[in-house]
């Protein structure tokens, strides 16, 4: 490669990543070196920088390493190592993508095909590690990794697969874990305070709000400013066995803006057939709907089942 290509390519790539990085003194220096490098075209060089200051554990400033090692062999032309390089970075930082400020089309394509391939796997394992949280009631752990979950989802570069199984059961799954999570992690409340015999003051006149528009998501018991939906009819089917001791469990259901259910999930399963029986049951459940400003929304509630078994003869 001639010095007018390297410019050329610099111009392009140049500006990517003006990373902070934590570690000791030396390696700061070495990163910058080899950033500086790259930032004159002397690929070559920067390269064999980078690959002398790599870490074997994934430390925080082997992300800011991969991610020029990765534009570097895009530099030099080397797709099949800087393909490997980028599958690194989404191992490591799976919310990472360059933006269209940062890197060129070219760039910023390689690393969309890499994140497409890998991304849904990385969902469904950190779904796993967060249930896993929640099991051993480590609720605060769980409700933030359902919330990463929640937020990968909605990755572009997830695209239409998080619309189809199994990664659009995990979105209802993830979600309704997490208002468990999240109720279950809460500080119990303050004591009530002490009743005075004031008389109570006249209320201010209630104004009405002005009516918003409906919002085109789907609003849970942490979304203050929303009526919740009432149940007009939700009735569990029978338990199917009379000898059984008691069981809990849990069953999420998106409740559209009609007062019917979208869609359920069983989050605490209490076993076949009878979480069929229940999923069953619930498309036929009915309830005035949540609402905003008087507008009916869609709302997800979580039914909490607890099975006591018929009393003694």
């Amino acid at each position: 490669m001639n010095a007018s290509s390297r410019y050329a390519s610099v111009v392009v790539l140049a500006g990517v990543l003006t990373v902070g990085v934590a570690g000791a003194a030396a390696g700061d220096d070495s990163l910058n070196v080899a950033r500086d490098l790259y930032a004159s075209a002397n690929y070559e060089d920067a390269l064999a920088m980078l690959n002398r200051i790599r870490t074997p554990n994934g430390a925080a400033d082997d992300r800011a390493v991969e991610r020029y090692r990765a534009l570097c062999l895009l530099a030099l032309g080397r797709s099949i190592e800087a393909q490997k390089a980028i599958e690194i970075v989404v191992a490591l930082e799976p919310s990472y993508h360059p933006s269209d400020s940062e890197v060129s089309p070219r760039v910023r394509s390689a690393f969309s095909d890499v994140r497409r391939r890998m991304l849904p796997a990385i969902i469904q394992q950190k779904y796993g590690l967060a249930k896993a949280a929640f099991d051993r009631k480590d609720f605060v752990t769980a409700a933030n990794g359902f919330g990463q979950v929640a937020e990968m989802l909605n990755d572009p570069d997830v695209g239409a697969a998080a619309n189809v199984p199994p990664l659009s059961d995990l979105r209802t799954l993830a979600a309704g874990f997490r208002d468990l999570a999240v109720t279950a992690s809460a500080p119990p409340p303050p004591p009530p305070a002490p009743v005075t015999a004031l008389p109570a003051p006249e209320p201010p006149p209630v104004r009405p709000e002005p009516r918003l528009p409906p919002i085109p998501r789907i609003y849970g018991a942490e979304d203050g400013n929303v009526v919740p939906p009432s149940v007009l009819r939700q009735t569990l089917p029978p338990f199917p066995s009379r000898a059984f001791s008691a069981a809990q469990g849990a069953l999420a259901v998106v409740i559209d803006e009609r007062g019917s259910v979208e869609s359920a999930a069983m989050l605490m399963p209490l076993g076949q057939p009878y979480d069929r029986m229940v999923l069953d049951a619930a498309k036929a459940w009915r309830y005035k709907p949540a609402t905003i400003n008087g507008a009916p929304v869609k709302f997800r509630r979580v039914v909490q089942i607890n099975l006591a078994p018929p009393p003694q003869r």
